[in-house]
């Protein structure tokens, strides 16, 4: 059985409805881009709706409603693919300040459950939710409050995996989607896993998940009745345990709380190969103000920025430089980009794509040297804090900065 083929169990009862001990929640918002879209275009729920590139070829899909998948279209796939399946879908461009928006709010509504929650992306996060079980009730119970409230708050659905464990958990969400509750009680753990395929485990890709169909071991049950040591000898020791412990449900992991994004970035493949510098000047200056506002959405400052080129020939190359003060000002960002690239002396190279990319990041309010009163660049980035307030009262494209052309 491949991975496209792996079953969603049917609801709840499945498995029984005894969440003694399962305080692991993992959530995970329901074609989270996509999703926030259609709170700006109400009129196209229902509809093929694919989150990517309006115009062009050369981007690819970033979200897609369910209408969308059902035609086909995932994420990562090249845009003229989703283009030539689905004709008749809406294609949106990204608007990355409204998703990270959209992602606080939903994580202050975990925060207001429980204070021991890790973000593992804008969209999904686990929960430990044993701290709250005296003030909201029981696992399922605590997952249900948050399923209403981020549909009544925030507007969008999300699904939830209750488990013992965060392994567990977030197959249960993956299998409970979309916009549905799937609970693992503790005793039945084996029960869910050892008919599913290998690669359900976490950590098999596509080549390990090859390598053990070639072994002939096509479920998590052929994997808890290998071995440990056969594992090893094939896999190599660290892996072979990991999978066999997986197999049988063991995750000892603790769900770690705050963990912080570990940076931001956005990329822009062209339409076609261009050797017109100026205009990739003026591309670069547009993903470093996207990023400053998304750096500003989620309360950060930056203190290393990257560049990102790949050419004609796919040859890609990266460089990167740490400034001196931490910044969420686009004005910085674009410079120390624009003299990353002056400084790769590309004459006339043709290039396919650029991307720009900020790291180190600590909370705005953990970082006050970064707003000095007494320096120009207070002008820059009031300036840019009073864009951000006219897009998200007349919507993105209200307010550019000059240098974006």
């Amino acid at each position: 059985m491949s991975r496209s083929q792996v079953r969603r169990p049917q609801g709840l009862g499945n498995f029984g409805d005894d969440d003694t001990g399962t305080t692991i929640l993992h959530v995970d918002m329901d074609a989270f881009y996509a999703s926030v879209e259609l709170l700006n275009h109400p009129e196209l729920a229902g509809t093929p709706v694919v989150v990517g590139a309006s115009t062009g070829n050369r981007g690819v899909v970033l979200s897609a409603t369910y209408e969308a998948r059902a035609l086909g279209i995932h994420s990562a796939m090249p845009i003229s693919r989703a283009r030539r399946l689905a004709p008749q879908a809406t294609f949106i461009p990204p608007h990355h300040d409204q998703y990270a928006q959209a992602s606080r709010e939903v994580m202050d509504i975990f925060g207001s459950i429980t204070p021991i929650v890790e973000p593992l992306s804008l969209d999904e996060a686990f929960l430990d939710v044993a701290g709250a079980i005296r003030r909201l009730g029981r696992p399922v119970a605590i997952a249900t409050l948050i399923r209403n409230r981020v549909r009544d708050e925030v507007g969008i659905t999300c699904s939830v995996g209750v488990a013992s464990s965060k392994f567990v958990a977030k197959l249960a969400s993956t299998h409970s989607k979309p916009d549905g509750l799937l609970l693992i009680p503790h005793a039945k753990v084996i029960e869910f896993l050892h008919p599913l395929p290998v690669g359900a485990l976490w950590g098999v890709g596509e080549r390990t998940e090859e390598q053990l169909v070639r072994l002939g071991l096509e479920t998590v049950g052929d994997i808890a009745e290998t071995p440990v040591a056969t594992l090893e000898r094939a896999l190599g020791a660290a892996q072979g345990r990991h999978l066999h412990d997986l197999s049988w449900g063991t995750d000892p992991r603790a769900v770690i709380p705050n963990e912080p994004e570990k940076s931001i970035g956005n990329e822009e493949t062209f339409d076609s190969d261009t050797d017109d510098h100026e205009w990739v000047r003026s591309r670069i200056a547009g993903l470093s103000d996207q990023v400053a506002r998304r750096l500003r959405a989620s309360q950060s400052v930056a203190r290393t920025v990257g560049l990102k080129v790949r050419f004609a020939d796919f040859t890609t190359i990266t460089r990167s430089r740490t400034l001196d003060v931490s910044t969420d000002v686009g004005a910085d960002i674009y410079a120390t980009a624009w003299s990353l690239f002056g400084a790769l002396g590309l004459q006339r190279a043709r290039i396919r794509l650029v991307g720009v990319r900020v790291e180190g990041l600590t909370p705005t309010d953990e970082t006050p040297t970064q707003l000095a009163l007494d320096t120009p660049d207070r002008g820059h980035r009031d300036a840019e804090v009073a864009m951000d307030r006219l897009r998200q009262r007349y919507g993105p494209g209200a307010v550019r900065p000059g240098r974006v052309h």
